[in-house]
């Protein structure tokens, strides 16, 4: 850790289809090799992928209407659009199936997110893990990469495949990145005697 000043936060530009700065820092955690075009491809793949898995199981009026009250802020141009436009299912031409899909990866983060976690702590000789609540900014980006490490573990041929059916699974609540969520929070839990330790 540096000792002299803390290191500048860099701003992030929202992506170019979607105009989220989320959905930007998803594209940089699929990132490899400063290859943004490809991580941009495998993603916005996945999420046309899991517009067309919701609208064939008829899950897409749901996952479109779970975030209408997120006015503006990040995502679709005014946070307009909702349930009241029908998802033709391809996010690059359809206003309404781009708010579908970015619906539907919020839910899925949400899913994946974890409040609490725990740190080592040495005490007297002895080394506790003591819980601790999560920062925003740090827990969506746990989320982030739990998404994208248990979608690399997964057997399918694709990066597309692979990220769409890790995302549908985060919807159902089962896949990899929701079991490490319950796992690091059953690991707080046990470890909440240590709580006063906390600093």
């Amino acid at each position: 850790m540096a000792r002299r000043k803390a290191a500048p936060k860099r701003e992030i530009l929202p992506d170019p289809l979607f105009k989220s700065i989320l959905l930007a820092k998803f594209i940089n955690s699929v990132m490899c090799d400063g290859k943004k075009s490809v991580a941009e491809a495998a993603v916005y793949g996945a999420l046309d992928n899991v517009v067309k898995q919701l609208k064939t199981s008829n899950k897409l009026a749901t996952a479109a209407g779970h975030r209408d009250d997120d006015k503006g802020g990040e995502g679709g141009e005014d946070g307009k659009g909702g349930s009241a436009l029908k998802p033709s299912g391809d996010i690059r031409k359809d206003e309404a199936s781009r708010v579908a899909a970015l619906n539907a990866f919020k839910s899925a983060l949400e899913n994946i997110t974890p409040q609490v976690e725990v740190k080592s702590r040495r005490v007297g000789g002895s080394t506790y893990q003591v819980p601790v609540e999560i920062r925003a900014v740090r827990r969506s980006t746990l989320a982030m990469r739990w998404l994208v490490e248990f979608a690399n573990k997964r057997n399918e041929k694709t990066m597309v495949i692979r990220l769409a059916n890790e995302i549908m699974d985060a919807i159902e609540n089962r896949g990899g990145a929701v079991k490490k969520r319950e796992d690091v929070h059953r690991m707080a839990k046990a470890n909440q005697a240590f709580a006063h330790y906390r600093w």
